[in-house]
């Protein structure tokens, strides 16, 4: 029987507030426009580990939440979306980290992420894994750990070679196109699944793409295991160091929200695997959820 006191997937990175302004009017530089404005938990660790919840799974995050109010009601609230903190970093004084984006009829339009407390706890975030509290080098999580690509590249290069997850089944998701480089050592672990758009699989491909198909298969090229690349309304392409190679066209619809997509398509994915699907279910089914999700529905 399942140990319900501990969780069965780990999600390590970014723990902090959304701030996402929404307008369903196009916005150019310099607009002042009327919309909504909403302040919610977020962060790609914990949209992602608040996707494997409702999807049944028992996730935990690993990162840093400040002590002070807004810390405290966001661990709150992170409880009450059935994810575990109990392995965050608190340190007293330190600041929640918060991400703003604004959005318009078209999609995201400007973010800017302030990740700072992440990055200053660095490899304490890691800590419960190496000393007995979730695992260790002599007893290794076995799980699949999902890793936010808002860690630094210090950080990243060190899970990379890091004994204690050596085992760990690694599905990595990149911050932004600009920091998918940081992702390099993670390439040739032999044991990570890369989910990319298409914008950050050619930064990893190291030259543009006609296609997701294409990107894919490039950056397994470069030594990846498994690679997943999304490119808006066209084709999502899976590519693997086994010579799989698939594809998907996402339905259309009608774009409501674009924040948390990509933690989502990688969240149906990994419940879809672990449920038992096939390479094509799985990929399908994370091609309907994320689908669902920009349309403002649920898959």
């Amino acid at each position: 029987m399942a140990d319900a006191a501990r969780p069965d997937v780990l999600c390590i990175g970014a723990v902090l507030w959304d701030v996402i302004g929404r307008t369903t009017r196009r916005m150019q530089a310099g607009d002042d426009v009327p919309g909504r404005i909403a302040h919610i938990p977020g962060g790609v660790a914990l949209n992602a580990a608040a996707e494997l919840a409702r999807r049944g799974m028992r996730p935990a995050v690993l990162g840093a939440v400040g002590d002070e109010p807004d810390g405290c009601a966001l661990v709150t609230e992170i409880r009450a979306l059935g994810i575990m903190p109990d392995w965050l970093v608190r340190d007293h004084g330190m600041p929640t980290d918060v991400y703003m984006a604004i959005e318009d009829a078209g999609g995201l339009i400007a973010a800017i992420a302030d990740a700072h407390s992440l990055e200053a706890a660095g490899e304490r975030v890691l800590a419960p894994l190496r000393d007995g509290r979730l695992g260790s080098v002599d007893a290794p999580w076995s799980g699949p750990v999902v890793l936010d690509g808002n860690l630094t590249q210090d950080l990243l290069a060190t899970i990379a070679d890091d004994p204690a997850l050596r085992a760990a089944d690694l599905r990595v998701i990149p911050a932004s196109p600009g920091k998918a480089e940081r992702l390099s050592p993670l390439i040739t672990t032999g044991h990570a699944t890369l989910y990319l758009n298409l914008a950050e699989a050619q930064t990893l491909a190291g030259r543009p793409c006609t296609d997701a198909a294409e990107a894919a298969a490039l950056v397994v090229a470069r030594g990846a295991r498994r690679v997943l690349v999304t490119d808006g309304a066209r084709a999502v392409a899976l590519a693997g160091a086994d010579g799989t190679a698939l594809t998907a066209l996402p339905p259309a619809v009608t774009i409501a929200r674009v924040t948390g997509a990509g933690d989502c398509f990688m969240a149906a994915h990994l419940v879809a695997e672990r449920s038992g699907a096939d390479p094509a279910r799985a990929l399908e089914a994370a091609v309907a959820a994320a689908a669902a999700h920009v349309s403002g529905a649920f898959a």
